[in-house]
């Protein structure tokens, strides 16, 4: 599945993730924009529209769910962003992720630890 969100929805979306189900006003409390409550309203419905966002009625208000786990928007985003910037290239995305000066020596171990558990689960495949 492809899920993409606009970034006003990504922080939507992400208010609901940690929150879990929340009342609009409850989302725009959380939010670090400064939004109106239609505005935040309206990211919701959108988000519903799209099939990202569910609701419940309560009292005379909704309290709106998220429908996707943060998990697949992140894989989503990733591959979309492989695709687009990366020319589809995981190797060349993993490349830059490296080069990035900010990583300091354990995030560095942690994803050497993570491409050794890899490649020891996927010993058929050839590298490249």
């Amino acid at each position: 599945m492809d899920v993409q969100f606009t970034d006003r929805e990504i922080d939507v979306m992400q208010v609901l993730w940690e929150r879990g189900p929340s009342l609009v006003a409850e989302v725009r409390a959380s939010l670090e924009d400064a939004l109106a409550y239609t505005t935040v309203l309206t990211v919701l419905r959108t988000l519903e529209a799209k099939g990202h966002v569910g609701h419940e009625e309560e009292g005379r208000g909704h309290r709106y769910f998220a429908r996707v786990k943060q998990q697949a928007a992140q894989e989503s985003a990733l591959r979309h962003v492989t695709r687009k910037l990366f020319n589809g290239s995981a190797e060349l995305l993993l490349t830059q992720l490296v080069s990035d000066k900010n990583l300091g020596p354990e995030a560095l171990q942690r994803m050497r630890r993570l491409l050794a558990d890899h490649a020891k689960h996927r010993p058929d495949e050839e590298e490249g």
